[in-house]
């Protein structure tokens, strides 16, 4: 367990596949140190809504079994009703494990964990020469490709430690996480980041921060000579920047529908990002104009810097195969119409908080098929109203 949250067990599916339960809010635990363990109802809430949204956007994530009240009270900014989140994920096995073994442990204790860790999450490295390197090299790439997912929708998760950071690469932890509106490379929303360690454009760094702090827990475990060990290590985060970058652009440059990638197309990313930024342009809406051709925001078909950069990217997607139409083909898999946007995501949960259940049931539809358009959900395209996000602040809710 941790200051909230307890594993209750292991539990083998029908088709043999092994998940963690866990309870998260349900009072204090031997890891709480100050905290009282508990939860409020609206803060598991957002755990459940958020970990839907990310599971229906194809990001790897724990799932909420259930969300159920306490009948007692929570003390945090005000007084709230208490609730407990089930959640189930692949392991709740972190980045903070390993950590807390090699400060806490024998080496023989972190090899037992990195052995267990292997036979249960990659089974397929029990045939490396060097397990300690290759299980690395591995959650490195699993980090990579879920920052890479968390950039695409524009998720920030607001406070990734390295307890908070799942050696099997799924999203956990919703606490102060959310969904960016305009685009801000230095967006924060969490209440407790206030120097901007984990805002939307650090969090492959943070990543790789994190990835560090697993290198150094499995050490002695590369090679016994010390030395040695943390020149095989450098090696591998030698690549990280490369090749954190190619999978950057690489999906970027499927949100704007390019088919055969060229290096120099990374500047007509770049382009838009700077045009987005300077504009305050929603971040979401800005793909999704490019994938309808405009006909759906108006306000962005009459900016004239995007216009011109329109004008280039009509040029290069032209080369595609069937030019705009294989564009649109491959946006559509990468570019949400919908995402949880902030000001709908209070609504709901403040009316859910107090009893009423229909603006969270009809956001939790709508985030169900977040890559549709429907009419009927238009009024959940639009960004909150100017002004709502100068003060909007999200919390972890201990």
């Amino acid at each position: 367990g941790d200051g909230r949250a307890i594993v209750l067990g292991e539990q083998i599916t029908n088709d043999n596949k092994r998940f963690d339960i866990q309870l998260k809010g349900g009072g204090r635990t031997p890891y709480s140190r100050g905290g009282d363990g508990n939860a409020t109802l609206k803060v598991m809430l957002r755990e459940y809504l958020m970990s839907e949204a990310m599971h229906y956007l194809q990001i790897p994530t724990s799932r909420s079994l259930a969300v159920y009240t306490t009948g007692e009270h929570v003390y945090r900014q005000s007084l709230h009703l208490g609730a407990v989140v089930v959640r189930v994920m692949q392991s709740h096995i972190r980045i903070g494990t390993f950590e807390f073994a090699s400060y806490m442990c024998q080496k023989e204790d972190v090899q037992a964990l990195l052995n267990y860790t292997i036979e249960r999450l990659f089974p397929h490295l029990k045939e490396k020469p060097n397990q300690a390197l290759a299980f690395l090299e591995e959650v490195m790439a699993l980090q990579i490709q879920l920052i890479t997912n968390w950039m695409r929708v524009g998720f920030i998760h607001g406070v990734m430690n390295t307890d908070n950071v799942a050696i099997c690469g799924e999203t956990f932890d919703y606490g102060p996480c959310s969904f960016m509106n305009t685009y801000n490379p230095k967006t924060v929303y969490s209440s407790i980041d206030v120097n901007g360690r984990y805002a939307f454009a650090n969090q492959p760094q943070i990543a790789k921060w994190n990835l560090a702090k697993l290198a150094q827990a499995i050490l002695p475990l590369i090679d016994d000579n010390e030395k040695t060990a943390v020149e095989i290590a450098q090696k591998c985060f030698d690549n990280y920047d490369k090749t954190w970058f190619d999978a950057y652009y690489n999906m970027m440059l499927n949100k704007i529908g390019i088919e055969s990638k060229k290096l120099e197309d990374r500047y007509l990313v770049d382009e838009l990002l700077l045009i987005m930024k300077d504009h305050q342009l929603d971040y979401t809406n800005t793909f999704l104009s490019l994938q309808d051709s405009f006909t759906l925001f108006e306000d962005l078909h009459s900016n004239a810097a995007l216009q011109a950069w329109v004008v280039k990217w009509q040029d290069r997607v032209s080369e595609n195969v069937s030019g705009l139409a294989t564009a649109v083909s491959i946006m559509k898999l990468y570019n949400p119409v919908f995402i949880p946007r902030n000001h709908n995501v209070e609504k709901a949960l403040g009316d859910a908080s107090l009893g009423n259940f229909d603006a969270f049931n009809s956001l939790l539809q709508v985030l169900k098929e977040p890559y549709s358009y429907n009419t009927e959900n238009e009024g959940f395209l639009h960004p909150p109203a100017t002004g709502f996000e100068d003060t909007y602040q999200t919390f972890c809710g201990t």
